[in-house]
């Protein structure tokens, strides 16, 4: 490891996020839309990880650990505010994953992710959300059994396993459907053209 010291500050960063979640569990408020106090953690993470990557490239875990490494992807994966990050990390990853330096799971989340606020169809079925039912259901996707294929080469579970996994955590977590799911909606699409993710 190059950087033990920015493996540690990149910790630091993803265990506030993961404590302020926690709270906000806790809380029954996990749910109720962007919280504030999350947005502003995440836009203050993925501003002091952008300084670390002008430092020293995309934090790659010959760099900074393995930890240090999934820390990182965590607080990119979050900072869901700030697009132009997100997909300059995207390429920065991309290039990594190509070098074998980084891990192409983190990858196939990012590329959803970023698929997913742009509304196109992801190619891994890593994203959910609420659908009209009150189910918590994959973001659409190109094509299920394509999906599943890529999932499979990747090592992940099936997008049917990872459903089931991703409902039963939200129930542990006390996670409830929007009581309105037209106007959380029309919420969203409103909040993704404030930030630039679409026009």
């Amino acid at each position: 490891m190059q950087h033990p010291d920015i493996a540690e500050i990149l910790i630091n960063l993803r265990n506030a996020d993961l404590r302020l979640r926690e709270q906000l569990i806790r809380k029954g408020a996990l749910s109720d839309g962007y919280n504030d106090e999350m947005k502003q953690l995440h836009d203050a993470n993925a501003a002091k990880l952008d300084s670390i990557i002008d430092r020293i490239g995309y934090p790659t875990p010959d760099k900074v650990g393995k930890e240090g490494g999934d820390a990182a992807w965590l607080i990119i994966q979050h900072a869901i505010g700030q697009p132009a990050f997100m997909k300059k990390c995207l390429k920065l990853l991309e290039k990594a994953v190509d070098e074998n330096k980084a891990d192409p799971i983190h990858l196939a989340y990012l590329s959803d992710r970023i698929a997913v606020f742009e509304e196109k169809p992801q190619l891994y079925g890593t994203q959910f959300d609420w659908d009209a039912e009150g189910e918590l259901s994959p973001n659409p996707t190109d094509d299920p059994y394509k999906v599943n294929r890529r999932r499979k080469a990747l090592g992940l579970n099936s997008l049917e396993e990872q459903t089931a996994i991703i409902r039963a955590r939200a129930k542990e977590e006390n996670q409830s459907s929007p009581a309105d799911h037209a106007k959380r909606q029309e919420a969203v699409r409103v909040w993704k053209k404030q930030v630039g993710w679409i026009r």
